[in-house]
């Protein structure tokens, strides 16, 4: 009977997947679609007005495609509009960029594409660090919740860095924040992998961006027949756009868990510190003074052993 229910249930979800999929694969398109207006008739614009006006675009094309999914009721997955617009950027490359690429760097390129789309699959069911039902943490968590206990033995679960994930609704080792975009958690376990898709990310980018400008380069009489017939140059100065600001967020974030990795902290830490005793430090020089709470990191052992630390995560 339980075997026939979770058989039934899944059999529901694969519609309701599919269904996001789909929303998500016409969101991709809109938006590549709508940036090709910005190099269309801006093109002779600096790079600044034109990534300007790319931020313009998409802003107002996913605020306007949130409005008409909550206004029909239907949902998106975030993993899913990552994936189509990986294949969407792989597809313009294969049909217009390649031509004016080496060999040896189409290869290069190529191979980056296929294993960022496989580091997406790992990290997409790659296990954080959830802490499973009926362990001896799992316990302890619950019995400390429903007593109110705020723990600060350094044997204790907060010491030993287990976080609660709201959207996951499951405790983790190590939780760092989660991740929509991949549809799970960062913790403990996957925490080097989701630096390196994020470094294997920005490297892509990049590839795409310069190969961009090395076509229009070498093809600059072909494109000027083209802007002028079709789309379909056009295409590759908005993918290039598309590409450098995303270059430009995912650098930013790089750069906050390179620090997070040298001063041995996670993002939820360092947001919520507050909430947890072992960060907080009690300022107050005399008895009669009011409280100052301040931060302190009791996990910051120098940056080489935490970089070794980060390096040996298991």
């Amino acid at each position: 009977m339980v075997l026939q229910l979770h058989d039934q249930r899944k059999m529901l979800a694969w519609p309701k997947l599919i269904g996001r999929c789909t929303i998500s694969c016409i969101s991709v398109l809109l938006t590549q679609f709508a940036l090709v207006l910005v190099p269309l008739f801006f093109s002779a614009s600096p790079i600044l007005v034109q990534l300007t006006l790319s931020v313009l675009v998409l802003l107002v094309v996913v605020g306007f495609g949130g409005w008409c999914r909550r206004l029909l009721g239907f949902h998106a997955s975030a993993p899913a509009f990552v994936f189509f617009s990986i294949f969407f950027l792989w597809g313009v490359y294969i049909a217009i960029i390649r031509q004016a690429i080496s060999r040896f760097m189409d290869i290069v390129f190529n191979g980056e594409m296929i294993m960022l789309i496989i580091g997406l699959c790992r990290i997409m069911l790659k296990d954080p660090g959830f802490v499973a039902q009926g362990s001896n943490y799992s316990d302890e968590l619950d019995e400390s919740s429903v007593l109110g206990i705020q723990m600060h033995n350094e044997g204790s679960l907060l010491q030993r860095r287990v976080r609660y994930c709201k959207s996951c609704k499951k405790y983790v080792h190590g939780f760092d924040h989660h991740c929509p975009a991949f549809g799970n958690c960062i913790g403990q376990k996957n925490y080097a992998l989701f630096v390196l898709l994020l470094v294997g990310f920005i490297t892509t980018e990049t590839f795409y961006i310069v190969f961009s400008f090395q076509f229009a380069s070498k093809f600059p009489v072909l494109e000027e027949i083209r802007l002028q017939t079709n789309y379909i140059s056009v295409m590759a100065r908005s993918t290039s756009l598309f590409s450098l600001l995303q270059v430009l967020w995912q650098g930013l974030f790089l750069m906050w868990h390179v620090h997070c990795i040298c001063f041995n902290i996670r993002t939820e830490e360092w947001v919520n510190w507050k909430k947890y005793p072992e960060f907080q430090i009690n300022a107050s020089s005399l008895p009669g003074d009011c409280h100052e709470i301040r931060f302190k990191n009791p996990y910051n052992k120098g940056i080489l052993e935490n970089v070794k630390e980060f390096l040996t995560l298991k």
